[in-house]
This record gives C-alpha cells, structure tokens and sequence, in this order.
C-alpha cells in the first residue's frame, strides 16, 4: 500500500463565468473581448465621483436561468455589497457583489467520470458580481500595463461544496459546468480568454480522520486539464509535507504549467478583511415566482434531458449520446436530422462519422458547417431503400453535396452513375462470367476455404463498376457457390 492511499484530499471549486451580455453589469459600456485597451469604458465604470451604477437586467435573468438548471433555491430579495481591496486593475477601489444574500442557494451539477460512475456536485452558492480590468506583464520590459476593458464585466461565481476528491473529478465537473452554460446560452465557456476562470481550494486529510486540512487555494489554470494536473500536483505535495513532518501553509498559490507544479504567490493565514457593507447605490432587486417561472418556460432542453431522448426514445447506445450531446451544436443539428429520418443509428452515425470528419480536417466550427440535415436524411433514405451503399454515399456522394449543396441527393446519385444494381437477374449474369474465371478457387471455397467468398463478390463488384447492391450480390455469390 502506497504511503498516499492513507490520505482523502478535500477540493472544493470558485468558477466564474463571463456572461454574454451585451453592455457591462453595472453600466452600459460594452461588454466584449479584445479591442483597443480602455476603449470600453466610461466614467460609471471608472468609479468617477457622482455616477451611479444600475444593474444590467439581462445578468439577472442569466443567474436565474443557471439556477433553475442546477435545482438550486433562488433568493426573492436580492442585495448587493462593496468588496472593498486593492487592485492596480480594480478602478474603483471595490468590486460590487452580493455577499449574504446570494440569488441561488443550494443545488447541484451531475457529471460522468471516465468509468462511467456518476458524479454528483452539490452547490453552496452562485452570485452575481463585476469582473476586474487586467494587468500585462508580458508587454513591456519594465512596466505592468493597465487594460480596464474587462473591468465591470458581468460574471456569476459558481462555488461548491468540498465535494471533490481528484484532478478527475474536477475536470469532469468543469467539463459539465462548461457544456451546461453553453446549452443555456449565458457563457461561450472560452478558458483560454477567461471567460470561464476557476480556482481550487484543495486539501488533503488521513482517511480515518474527521476534520479537514488546511486548505491551499491554486490560481491561474487557463485549461481544464492544467486544473487537473494542478490539483494532483497539489495533492502529492501535501501528502509529502505531512510525511515529512511539516505542517501546510494556509496560502495561495500558483501552477506553472511548464514544470507542472505550483508555486507560492502570497501568504493566506488571516481571513482577508474586505470590509463588506451594503452597496448604497443599488437598490434591493426582487425576483417573483411569476418571473423564474417565465424563464423556466423558454428554456431549452439540457444534456440530461437529451441524453434520456436519446437514449430512451430513439434507442441510440449511451457513447452515442454523450458524443452527440458533448456539443450544444452538434446536438441540435441531430435534432433537426432526426426530424427528417426515423433511422437514428444511421443519423448518429453520419454525424460522428463523415461530418465530424469533415470538420476536424478543415478545422472549422460544427456552426460554420452549412449542409442542411435534410440532405443527410436524404442520404440515409437512399441507402436504406437499397439504391446507394454506405460507401458511395459517404466517398462520392458527399463531397460532391458539400460543393452543390442545392442539388438533390437523388439526381448527385444518377448524374455520377451511382445508383446500385438491384436486379438479381442482372446480378446473376455478372457471377456467372465471375465465377466461371476461378474454378480452382471455387473448389478450394467447396473444400472448406470460405473466407474465399469475399475474393468473388469483390471481383463481381468490379465488374458492375460498384453498383451492385452488396447485401444482395453476396446472398447470391453464396447461393450460387452452394448450388
């Protein structure tokens, strides 16, 4: 038994999700990535003396969409607070938050680990706050530059409860948090542009043990992978400092990713003091049940949901499912395929087959792909009808839909001459001259050779030019060898 099978870590997650609203949380200003830096600002961003924030209402009814989607209570009467420290990139001097009162208590985000066992993270909180500017390190020499663009930007704080115990875990629970707010259309779930940014609070305890440890956090992981390797980094060093006799520093701490390792950024032993007090400038938002209910009525359906359709309904495999439902857009592209074919296997297929090929080879977006699924549906009617194979439809058919798209399936089909031979009579003529060219062979096949059986219907094949309908052509081969 190894020397850290003694030990349980204990991790609990921060992510803030940058919403995608147009205008920032307490004011106007545009609330986009990039541009030129301190463009989008204004005086009521800045904190100018004399201006007043007001709180952006799309935000509010985005907070109340991810808490109706995770089961959690949402607050009827909603405050907010100043959170009051020091930042070069924190123009006012504040943040504006919600402190005591946060608009979703409770709930829970359900993920699959790769063995297939359900993990099951239950919420304390998720609020609604402002974002900071942002520091540049890496542009100058000798300055830190300042680029307020980002600061007021709408975020909500998703934290859980310390119900974590792997790298594994978090990044299944990341992976599902991503997937959840892209459904609801609130985040684009970009962490490489920090428009989902998480930290970790880890520590680690003896199995046998009732109390906690003390609690490390790790910041700056602009990967859900690198929040997994920081994390089982995180926990071996612990583990090795408490055999070594060494106490944990309550700190904060960073991940070099180069290295894999984390590495300490400031010192965390008292509570940070933020002065929290009533935002004076906001008044108290309320939240009817009339108004949750409304949004719940125009909210789409989510992964459960349609990992159940999918599965119950239209009997597809359980990777199939996760694979179609890993993407929002994938997901409704299958729907509205399946609006036009009752084969959900083949459509299933096609979309994780020819398609996804497609895509990954020209490293496009699914959204930038144009095709219509009815053309798919199209395909998949003809190959179940018995007039194309699989093959044809895939190799032949499809590229030539992607450079005609407007052109029909059927009419593609007969202008390449591609259209199968499904007349036995035809079929029966081909085998003959066939089989009449390998009457060693036919004997070996007589004498128990039969893996021979694919050499016939390949050189029949060849001879129809590939039109011969292949279920049909090798019950025949069969039949006529066996006479």
């Amino acid at each position: 038994m190894s020397v850290y099978d003694k030990y349980q870590a204990v991790i609990g997650l921060e992510c803030h999700i940058q919403l995608l609203t147009k205008t920032k949380m307490y004011s106007n200003d545009i609330a986009e990535y990039g541009g030129i830096p301190n463009t989008h600002v204004s005086v009521i961003t800045l904190g100018h003396p004399g201006t007043l924030p007001f709180l952006n209402e799309k935000a509010l009814e985005f907070a109340v969409k991810l808490g109706i989607a995770v089961n959690a209570d949402i607050r009827e009467e909603n405050q907010f607070a100043r959170k009051n420290y020091f930042y070069a990139d924190l123009p006012k001097g504040y943040q504006i938050t919600q402190d005591k009162t946060p608009i979703c208590s409770g709930g829970y985000i359900i993920s699959k680990l790769k063995d297939g066992k359900e993990l099951r993270v239950n919420l304390t909180r998720i609020h609604m706050e402002e974002d900071a500017g942002k520091s540049l390190h890496d542009i100058d020499a000798f300055d830190t530059l300042i680029d307020l663009n980002r600061a007021g930007t709408p975020l909500l704080e998703i934290v859980t409860e310390p119900d974590l115990r792997s790298g594994e875990e978090a990044y299944s629970y990341l992976t599902e948090v991503r997937k959840l707010v892209r459904y609801l259309d609130i985040c684009d779930g970009n962490m490489e542009e920090g428009s989902l940014r998480c930290d970790a609070n880890i520590s680690v305890m003896l199995k046998d043990a009732s109390q906690f440890g003390k609690k490390v956090e790790v910041k700056n992981m602009n990967s859900f992978r690198n929040v997994q390797r920081a994390i089982d980094f995180e926990i071996k060093r612990q583990i090795d400092l408490l055999e070594a006799g060494d106490l944990i520093t309550g700190e904060t701490r960073s991940f070099d990713a180069v290295k894999e390792l984390t590495f300490s950024l400031r010192s965390k032993e008292n509570a940070n003091d933020y002065r929290y007090f009533p935002e004076p400038d906001i008044q108290p938002v309320f939240i009817s049940q009339e108004y949750i209910n409304s949004i719940k009525a125009k909210l789409p359906l989510l992964p459960a949901d349609l990992f159940k359709i999918y599965t119950v309904n239209c009997k597809l495999s359980e990777y199939d499912a996760n694979q179609i439902i890993d993407s929002k857009e994938v997901a409704c592209y299958f729907d509205q395929l399946i609006k036009h074919t009752n084969n959900f296997k083949s459509a299933a297929n096609w979309l994780m087959g020819p398609i996804k090929a497609f895509v990954n080879e020209r490293a496009i977006n699914f959204s930038d792909f144009k095709l219509a699924p009815e053309k798919i549906a199209e395909m998949i009617a003809l190959i179940d009808s018995g007039k194309i194979s699989n093959a044809v439809a895939s190799q032949k058919i499809f590229p030539e839909l992607i450079n005609h798209p407007n052109k029909a399936v059927q009419q593609i089909a007969s202008e390449l001459d591609l259209i199968q031979n499904s007349n036995s009579n035809e079929l029966q003529l081909l085998i003959d001259e066939t089989l009449s060219k390998f009457p060693d062979k036919i004997k070996e096949y007589k004498n128990g050779k039969l893996g021979l059986l694919g050499l016939f219907v390949g050189e029949v094949m060849k001879l129809s030019k590939g039109k011969a309908d292949p279920k049909l052509l090798n019950q025949l081969v069969k039949q006529t060898l066996e006479k």
